[in-house]
């Protein structure tokens, strides 16, 4: 890919509240998000599916801002690590001249901060930088259609160990 050739894309922004207690950081939204302004747009995301199995609730009947809003209600919240970057196509080894997030501001977003849970391995790149606000960082196993590696199961497993241990379960 030529950066010359692909325009400048701008990420979503953060959706935090000043009670959350665990925020998701994902890589840089897909064209299906982007394109719904919505954070996992894509149809195949497993993201809401695991929400929704872990809290029990049906998250994929709800409109978007309740799904937000059932989210926030239990300390959830989502960002991602690039707030810009170029990339054609959805995938993160596609994404160049990334521009990040200012990550540290999570702890003034949300005072009660007590984890960061990275999205799959993109987001876990900046680890570094989230490990040095001094709470619990964990790498998760990526809900992309893309990760088709790990099931559905085997990754909600995952999730849901998470959220239990850090009380968003």
């Amino acid at each position: 890919m030529s950066r010359m050739n692909t325009e400048r894309l701008r990420g979503l922004p953060a959706v935090i509240a000043p009670h959350t207690r665990l925020v998701v950081l994902g890589s840089f939204p897909g064209a299906a998000s982007l394109a719904a302004q919505q954070y996992y747009g894509h149809p195949r995301n497993h993201f809401w599916p695991i929400l929704a199995a872990i809290w029990g609730v049906e998250l994929a009947a709800l409109p978007y801002e309740q799904r937000i809003a059932q989210m926030l209600a239990r300390g959830l919240g989502l960002w991602d690590v690039y707030a810009a970057c170029r990339r054609e196509g959805s995938l993160d080894s596609a994404i160049e001249d990334a521009q990040p997030n200012d990550l540290a501001s999570l702890k003034t977003l949300a005072p009660h901060l007590r984890a960061i849970a990275h999205n799959g391995g993109e987001s876990a790149r900046a680890m570094k930088v989230t490990a040095a606000l001094g709470l619990a960082v964990v790498q998760l196993p990526s809900t992309s259609p893309a990760n088709a590696s790990w099931s559905f199961e085997r990754k909600l497993a995952a999730w849901r160990a998470a959220f239990t241990l850090h009380g968003i379960a």
